[in-house]
């Protein structure tokens, strides 16, 4: 392969951008009188709420926690069944365990990698309670098609919007079209708080009940209480759990969100030089865009035509982080995880998000990257290719 490398330091996958004006919004928290959950994190929920055009929106300690709380205003429980996609992180079909619900796992749309809606469709029954779609990559799924399958068989619908932030389906921002919207702050997202996770919803009683459930499932709400023994009382009324966020991280995610715009853009730039450099590689396929949604670029994955090539995805992954880019795949399906075929899960009930799994490879997308890191990703993959190429 050579023995000079493209890079002589390593470029991630992805990773955060914290200026000075993110790290004085930290500090200014640090000097108050609120560390943990105060006035920061209602005006980064008000923040999220306004940018999406959502009516309100719950901050969480993470995604996951996010989607459970989600999944529990629902009402999902023993029994009940909650269809998501494969093609995810675990947390998008672990939140229904925890409920007591069962995911049920819907193949992919084998030109945008989201979840096809005929295949939902085709799974529904009397025990389906909820849909989870994934908007993998940050490209919308189709949500006109989920919602009205939703309508017909009354069935709540929970975007998974963790890779989305800024997107838009139809000229609308994701995060105010469906029952509810989980969007995630971990620091490879769009924008970041440390940890975190946010619901956006237009719900009130939904609202409500996320509230309570990231606080232990208590309230000192008067007009909640049963009984009400002075201004110090206080009732747990169902099992909630302490997922509440902290005014360090929302005044960081408050910070972020004023540069969210600006980030996507960088993204949508760094996509189109990939999507030019790579049209003319026999042997990569890019990325496909349906017309009706505008993706924020949360993950730039290319696919192998493995068949042009002498060697398996595995040496090309190797070959390309020998050249310090730091490539990643996104996602190994989820039911086929040891603790799903435990569960019973099977190889085969997804097939095309399983072939997909098997010759797909992240490159590095992240708006601190600056054009010439674009440029050593192509040249390392070029190189590769050159070499492999039957």
């Amino acid at each position: 392969m050579g023995t000079k490398t493209i890079r002589d330091s390593y470029l991630p996958y992805g990773r955060q951008w914290i200026d000075e004006e993110d790290i004085q919004s930290v500090v200014n928290i640090l000097k108050g009188d609120y560390l943990t959950t105060g006035p920061a994190v209602a005006e980064f929920e008000q923040a999220v709420a306004s940018y999406v055009g959502a009516m309100y929106a719950v901050a969480f300690s993470n995604g996951t926690a996010a989607l459970h709380g989600a999944c529990f205003a629902a009402g999902i429980g023993e029994g009940d069944e909650v269809i998501t996609t494969p093609m995810t992180f675990a947390a998008s079909s672990n939140c229904v365990l925890y409920q007591g619900g069962k995911p049920v796992f819907a193949d992919i749309d084998p030109k945008t990698y989201n979840i096809d809606p005929k295949n939902v469709e085709a799974l529904i029954n009397e025990n389906t309670k909820a849909i989870i779609p994934v908007h993998f990559t940050g490209q919308p799924v189709d949500i006109d098609e989920l919602h009205q399958l939703a309508k017909k068989h009354n069935l709540v619908v929970i975007e998974d919007a963790a890779h989305a932030m800024g997107a838009t389906y139809k000229g609308d921002k994701i995060g105010s079209l469906s029952d509810m919207t989980m969007f995630s702050f971990h620091p490879v997202k769009h924008i970041t708080s440390g940890e975190g996770g946010i619901i956006t919803t237009n719900n009130e009683e939904y609202y409500q009940k996320l509230l309570q459930f990231r606080s232990h499932g208590i309230t000192r709400e008067p007009n909640k209480l049963v009984e009400n023994h002075g201004p110090w009382y206080y009732e747990m009324q169902f099992l909630g759990f302490n997922y509440r966020i902290t005014d360090i991280q929302a005044a960081l995610g408050t910070s972020q969100l004023k540069k969210l715009d600006k980030f996507v853009d960088l993204r949508k730039k760094y996509v189109s030089l990939y999507n030019k450099a790579f049209k003319e590689i026999d042997g990569i396929q890019t990325p496909y865009q349906d017309q009706n949604g505008e993706s924020s670029w949360h993950l730039y994955i290319i696919r192998l035509d493995l068949d042009k090539l002498s060697v398996s995805r595995k040496a090309v992954f190797e070959a390309l982080v020998n050249e310090n880019i730091g490539v990643n795949v996104h996602y190994i399906p989820v039911h086929l995880l040891p603790y799903y075929t435990k569960l019973g899960y099977q190889r085969g009930i997804c097939p095309i998000a399983e072939k997909l799994y098997e010759e797909i490879i992240t490159l590095p997308l992240f708006p601190a990257m600056i054009e010439e890191d674009i440029m050593d990703v192509i040249a390392a993959v070029n190189k590769v290719f050159n070499n492999y190429r039957k």
